[in-house]
């Protein structure tokens, strides 16, 4: 191997390849189809599932009893609630704990390692910390009661890559004109870091065609990070106009592999320019449903444009940054807090952070 090739696998990470922080496991919807849910997420084998409560459980897939993996594809089911292994079973309520086996009482010390859960329109997410630490950030409010917005539509991928770089693409505005073909493009104020929370606003516009006519859209912009594992950006256009919600949720998997969620809502709008959508006739929720599927699928083209990028990207420590780039090295900061090596105490790296 040349010393070339050898710099290049060493930087293919920007460090571990699994930093803390929420992490999406499913759509509600799917664990509601579904029952229970098998998956290999951070480096481990999982379980997801629901009591009749409604109260999800995201567990490690192994039994403590004698190992058996307790995922669908072996047999494990859920029967009143209850995750019931499929070779002696033993069953587990949502809390972990073994509360029956066919033959013997449950043993007490039975019991499941749990990860703290978050539900959140729809979406369930998980807390993973390498070092065994407590959640020391939160995730915002779920808005999934309020009236007007249409259901949560998920995409998925599977890619090659690290969630920095994709979460990258928050403060990377220089790219969205090269890539994406967006114009005009510019920060509004300043990036800002509180703690685990950081913004980024910008504006834009772009053509897009729609049924043999070229539209022009502009478009604000408003991301939030929580962590690598949640993005979620708050969106304005204008020209329709329309309101909607959009998450980039990325997944490490196995340490080779990650999956990236896209996800999206539209708000119900009771008015549009009908000569920009020619969809002013539909009444507002079926007009809002149709405009997120088109929205989401506009959203997959423009990841569909990374991708190329992102499985081959590399780590530059030290970038050579131009005066176009966007706060690239604020954002490797920022990052810094969620790897367990460079931790000293997150409770101190987040109040540096937050007077940056």
């Amino acid at each position: 191997m040349s010393s070339a090739e050898s710099t290049a696998q060493d930087d293919r990470l920007p460090t571990a390849p699994f930093p803390d922080g929420w992490y999406f496991v499913t759509g509600r919807e799917a664990l509601r189809k579904q029952t229970l849910i098998e998956k290999t997420w951070l480096g481990q084998e999982v379980v997801a599932w629901c009591d009749d409560e409604g109260t999800v459980c995201v567990a490690d897939a192994y039994c403590p009893h004698l190992g058996s993996h307790l995922g669908p594809t072996t047999g494990g089911i859920v029967r009143d609630g209850c995750l019931v292994c499929p070779f002696h079973g033993f069953e587990y309520d949502v809390s972990g704990q073994c509360v029956a086996t066919p033959s013997a009482p449950a043993p007490k010390n039975a019991r499941l390692g749990l990860f703290e859960t978050r539900v959140m329109n729809g979406m369930v997410f998980a807390w993973w910390s390498s070092a065994g630490q407590p959640p020391y950030f939160t995730l915002p409010d779920d808005t999934s009661d309020e009236d007007g917005w249409t259901p949560v539509g998920l995409r998925y991928f599977r890619l090659t890559t690290h969630p920095e770089y994709t979460t990258e693409n928050s403060v990377d505005i220089a790219h969205l004109s090269h890539i994406h073909g967006y114009f005009d493009v510019h920060q509004i104020g300043a990036v800002t870091v509180d703690g685990a929370h950081l913004v980024s606003a910008f504006e834009f516009k772009r053509e897009r065609s729609f049924l043999g006519r070229k539209f022009r859209f502009e478009v604000s912009a408003v991301t939030h990070l929580y962590g690598m594992g949640y993005s979620f950006v708050d969106i304005t256009e204008h020209t329709v106009p329309l309101r909607s919600r959009f998450w980039v949720l990325a997944t490490p998997l196995d340490g080779t592999y990650m999956e990236l969620v896209l996800a999206s809502q539209v708000q119900e709008a009771g008015r549009v320019n009908r000569s920009i959508v020619g969809l002013g006739f539909l009444p507002k929720r079926m007009r809002a449903r149709l405009m997120n599927h088109m929205m989401l699928e506009r959203q997959v083209k423009d990841v569909d444009q990374d991708l190329p990028v992102w499985n081959r990207k590399i780590f530059r420590p030290r970038p050579v940054l131009s005066s176009a780039d966007g706060k690239i090295m604020l954002f490797r900061r920022y990052c810094t807090q969620f790897y367990p090596e460079n931790q000293t105490g997150a409770g101190e790296t987040l109040k540096t952070l937050a007077r940056m």
